[in-house]
């Protein structure tokens, strides 16, 4: 077994400078009179933004934050595919019963996504909220893992790389969290792996469909009868903005990544932008910092994993899967032995009525929140927090689920 070694972020000197003679000489494009995000990010905002990276923001005091957390690497060998080094966090609970608790980012986000849930769960040790060992790994092709070389690495090769992280960790059985990708990678995990994987809560509720008599029939009995709610209708509106307005990027990424590729990896400027772009319009009157905005672009930036372009080939490989794996078939199944959370933000992308998510699985927790988008563990941490210690806690659909492990110290 390969071994387990402690990880520092550590951006050269000579990598800094490279970025600021390139943000020096960014040439921006011109802007209608009266444009606004309609049209993308709005030139104002990325000149500014640019300024900012190149004179004031200060990456080694992030660098320094970052290496607080308790960060590790180990290599892991996914079946038809070189032995990748993956890069993640893992917090232990002191609690003697906590729950292995696997959390898997998305696009354009990254292992920092889980900072603002550590140390809320940390605090429940010893009090009567579930504990959690919390992995929280940079996927293959981001951050600080390493990239793929070889062409179709999709769902079924990310699954394969988180699950054999947990049982390196010597988690045998644990549970799962997601969102954006995150929700698609864990929900493979429980369809190949639901010896090991006993319970996921997902807060991205795709591809969800309505229910079908031939398939769900009491389900689909109700969806016939019970009108969908104000928040559901609400929901359904976002969902169609954003196939109307908001899903060109996958378009993209899903069928040229490598075109797309040459602007993002030889122009901190167009990858800024194009990330930027998601981080607004995604969440929910999220106030993001500039110092927030940089934090995260800049992980992208100096990315190990073949640059800042490597993540976007998911879209492909996923879009483009070996014909033994039913991505679509995968991922709108109902898998009987994981128990199900599903929580719902009124910002997020895609955002079908509860009758839909409950065709997806044994569904033991569900929350409709009042505020939120797709970054939910940024954005809105304390909430996700709270749906995991009522779906993990004492009296919850998961309460116990991994035998001897009921979630207390």
């Amino acid at each position: 077994m390969a071994s387990v070694t402690p990880y520092t972020v550590a951006v050269s000197d000579d990598r800094l400078d490279r970025l600021r003679k390139k943000l020096e000489l960014t040439e921006f494009p011109d802007e209608l009179d009266g444009a606004a995000w309609d049209y993308g990010a709005p030139l104002a905002d990325v000149k500014r933004l640019t300024a900012y990276w190149k004179d004031n923001f200060d990456w080694k005091k992030e660098e320094a934050e970052i290496n607080k957390l308790p960060q590790f690497q180990t290599q892991i060998k996914v079946d038809g595919y070189e032995t990748l080094r993956i890069h993640f966090v893992h917090q232990k609970s002191e609690g003697s019963k906590a729950i292995p608790l696997l959390f898997v980012h998305g696009w354009p986000g990254s292992f920092l996504e889980v900072v603002k849930l550590l140390p809320l769960l940390a605090k429940q040790n010893g009090s009567k909220a579930p504990a959690f060992h919390v992995v929280a790994p940079s996927l293959p092709n981001y951050g600080f893992s390493d990239g793929v070389k070889k062409r179709g690495f999709a769902l079924k090769q990310y699954a394969e790389t988180c699950h054999k992280l947990m049982l390196q960790l010597g988690y045998d059985q644990y549970v799962t969290q997601g969102g954006d990708w995150g929700s698609h990678i864990t929900r493979v995990i429980g369809l190949l792996y639901p010896q090991h994987c006993k319970a996921s809560h997902i807060n991205y509720v795709r591809p969800a469909q309505a229910p079908a008599f031939t398939s769900s029939p009491l389900l689909a009995l109700q969806h016939a009868i019970t009108p969908y709610s104000k928040y559901e209708k609400a929901a359904l509106a976002r969902t169609d903005w954003f196939r109307q307005e908001g899903c060109g990027y996958n378009e993209i990424q899903r069928t040229k990544p490598q075109t797309l590729g040459y602007g993002l990896a030889d122009s901190p400027v167009a990858l800024l932008a194009w990330i930027y772009e998601k981080l607004h319009d995604w969440t929910d009157n999220y106030a993001w910092t500039d110092d927030e905005i940089l934090t995260w672009v800049s992980i992208y930036w100096f990315s190990t994993a073949g640059g800042p372009a490597a993540n976007t080939r998911i879209y492909y490989e996923v879009g483009h899967a070996a014909a033994d794996f039913d991505t679509s078939a995968a991922l709108g199944a109902y898998i009987p032995h994981v128990k199900l959370g599903l929580a719902y933000f009124p910002k997020d992308l895609s955002i079908p009525p509860k009758s839909w998510g409950r065709t997806l699985g044994p569904v033991v927790f569900e929350s409709q929140h009042p505020d939120g988008g797709h970054f939910a563990a940024h954005e809105r941490p304390e909430a996700l927090v709270r749906d995991l210690n009522k779906m993990f806690g004492k009296g919850g659909g998961a309460y116990g689920v991994i035998k001897g492990k009921e979630g207390y110290s």
